[in-house]
């Protein structure tokens, strides 16, 4: 019976095989954790690792042991107290505390700790965005791409000493002289054994012709030997041709109403939401390009600190964010070329006659474009008249457009899920 045993080490000497598997055994516990995270995070923390902590008890081994029974015997160096038949008590108190969750110190000296392990920034966020899929996602080229590799395309009778292949440069140097000394072979061996046979008679009348027969056999052997080993046409090259590096790339909208009515945590909570969104793209996409949008009676593109931070505040029209939106694709992301994404946050205001606008935007100059629009509507109020409108909309376009509500932070990484959760067929 043969055994192979896995050494390899990582970076930080750890069997990386023993990590996946027991990744896969707790996988309930860690993603339980990383919601809880996720949950509690700061946005500037939000792709890092985390700490996952397991009870000790979920991590037990079965284990075989004696059952309660039979005759014993002890020998006990240094009793000096106790004789035969006497019974030990138990111990009271005073056993080992433990630090876990609810299984620390009791009344009976036991005690439990908590396995604590660290993931790492790539664990993390394959544990937070698992089972999620970007909807119509699209693996589009790059126009005028530069960056080409060099493949492998078989093998070639030209090239560079450094591409010789020596494997296949043999075999076609041995073909070769198979094939140019392959019925002088076989002549030869035909010869020898002709003369073995009248060497072993030993007949004086055949002398004559077993000198012919070593002459020829001479003749036979110089000319397999002339034959080269290796000859220039026999050496083969590697052939490399370039092809262009497939990437795929994005572009993710960004926006947000920063009328009055739209206070920092409201403006926070759409922050974790973007940036979900953002290192959600990153993992589907190679390049990814952000475009921030903020409007109140009017929008104008601003970059990050300024959509965050800035103080600015007005009324509210949304469609001046949407029609901006709008003439950016136009102007530089052809959908051709490009895919695109878009999120909207918002705490529901909007001018009554300005929702009908919004409708007549999102239909027919950006969703026929997009690969997905979500529109996040931060209140804990009843809707109003962009909800409404909105939801006009979801019913033209059901595959590419969704919305949600939001009311704290807490619902921020449950919705997100709802959103990009993965189709079943």
């Amino acid at each position: 019976m043969h055994y192979i045993i896995d050494r390899r080490l990582n970076s930080k000497k750890k069997s990386t095989v023993n990590r996946q598997r027991f990744l896969r055994r707790y996988r309930q516990h860690i993603k339980k954790a990383v919601s809880e995270a996720v949950d509690k995070r700061s946005i500037t923390d939000m792709d890092k690792g985390e700490k996952i902590s397991i009870p000790a008890k979920d991590i037990s081994e079965p284990v075989f042991q004696h059952g309660n029974g039979g005759t014993n015997t002890r020998v006990l160096p240094g009793n000096d107290q106790f004789s035969t038949g006497d019974r030990i008590p138990r111990p009271r108190g005073g056993g080992g505390g433990g630090g876990g969750n609810g299984e620390g110190a009791s009344d009976s000296g036991e005690g439990m700790d908590d396995f604590v392990f660290q993931i790492t920034q790539e664990e993390f966020l394959d544990f937070m965005f698992e089972d999620l899929e970007l909807p119509n996602l699209v693996k589009r080229q790059l126009a005028g791409i530069e960056e080409f590799e060099f493949r492998r395309a078989g093998i070639s009778n030209e090239g560079t000493p450094g591409k010789i292949n020596i494997i296949r440069s043999l075999r076609s140097a041995n073909s070769r002289r198979i094939a140019l000394t392959g019925k002088k072979r076989k002549l030869l061996k035909v010869l020898q054994e002709e003369l073995a046979t009248l060497e072993a008679a030993n007949n004086e009348l055949d002398y004559d012709r077993i000198r012919a027969l070593k002459q020829e056999i001479d003749e036979l052997e110089n000319k397999i030997k002339r034959v080269p080993w290796l000859d220039d046409f026999d050496i083969k090259y590697n052939l490399h041709v370039k092809h262009p590096i497939p990437h795929s790339r994005a572009v993710m909208f960004c926006i947000m109403d920063v009328s009055g009515s739209m206070d920092q945590s409201t403006k926070d909570i759409a922050k974790r939401f973007f940036l979900l969104l953002y290192l959600f793209l990153k993992r589907n996409y190679e390049k990814i390009e952000v475009v921030f949008i903020r409007h109140h009676t009017s929008a104008k593109e601003v970059d990050e600190e300024e959509f965050f931070y800035s103080r600015e505040t007005g009324g509210t029209i949304v469609s001046s964010a949407l029609n901006l939106m709008a003439d950016i694709l136009e102007d530089r992301y052809p959908p051709n070329q490009w895919n695109i994404y878009g999120a909207q946050a918002s705490d529901g205001d909007n001018w009554n006659d300005d929702s009908a606008i919004c409708y007549k935007v999102l239909t027919e100059r950006l969703l026929t474009k997009l690969q997905y629009y979500s529109y996040l509507e931060i209140t804990s109020r009843d809707h109003q008249a962009l909800w409404r409108a909105y939801e006009k909309v979801r019913e033209d376009f059901p595959n590419t457009f969704a919305m949600k509500q939001l009311v704290d932070a807490a619902d921020i990484y449950p919705v997100f899920r709802e959103l990009f959760q993965k189709k079943t067929a």
